[in-house]
């Protein structure tokens, strides 16, 4: 019991007083999260906007596969990954095995599902008569979209922090293709995991485990706020 306190102590004084390594890989994670997420939107946005705001054979089965790819193992991901990015694979002479890069890549498309799904299911869920009424009142096909993408603002915002929480805080793929390296390839999650079985390296992984908690709870409540003041 002793320890942990010791521990807790020397965590808060690593986090208060700026201790460089520490606040080097929680930038090196807010980045490279921040950066993945920000990819899948762009290509998950419009995505969704097709599968919201259309109807065509084969919608169902589309949804369903990326409803089901939320829940895929970031380990399996991560080996399937490191097998593309490594030497002999496919994509081995991208020479992307362990790199920031590899992990942004690897997580920008395990979110990608959260951000078709939540997006999708905003869009459905905005009532209909809105782009119609849109339309009769002179808008165009792509102003009455805007207006039913406004609508499903909210749960659009929860997919972006949904995407973003589970980048952040994901072990297995920045495991897999980023191999931890210090000062390059380490984040919160991997620093985490390694330096718990490091000696005196328990207060390290204290401090940073509070800051993974603190940001995504914090970017939680910042979202509610909005979306609360917005409604």
């Amino acid at each position: 019991m002793n320890e942990i306190i010791e521990g807790l102590i020397e965590a808060l004084r690593l986090i208060f007083s700026g201790d460089p390594i520490v606040f080097g890989i929680t930038l090196r994670s807010l980045y490279i999260s921040g950066t993945a997420t920000i990819i899948s939107l762009l290509w998950g946005i419009p995505i969704a906007l097709f599968l919201g705001l259309r109807d065509f054979r084969g919608k169902f089965l589309v949804k369903g596969i990326f409803n089901a790819l939320i829940g895929i193992p970031t380990v399996a991901l991560g080996l399937i990954l490191f097998l593309f990015f490594s030497r002999s694979g496919p994509l081995g002479f991208l020479r992307l095995l362990y790199t920031p890069t590899a992990i942004i890549i690897g997580e920008a498309i395990l979110v990608t599902p959260i951000v078709v799904s939540f997006s999708a299911n905003a869009l459905e869920a905005v009532d209909p008569q809105i782009m119609d009424l849109a339309k009769t009142l002179g808008a165009s096909e792509d102003q009455a979209f805007f207006a039913v993408f406004k609508e499903a603002l909210g749960g659009i915002l929860l997919a972006m922090v949904a995407s973003f929480n589970r980048a952040f805080a994901e072990l297995g793929v920045a495991q897999m293709v980023g191999g931890n390296l210090d000062g390059f390839t380490n984040v919160l999650t991997t620093t985490i995991a390694t330096d718990i079985v490091r000696i005196n390296g328990i207060p390290t992984s204290i401090a940073l485990a509070i800051i993974l908690l603190t940001v995504v709870f914090g970017i939680n409540l910042i979202v509610n706020a909005f979306t609360r003041r917005r409604k």
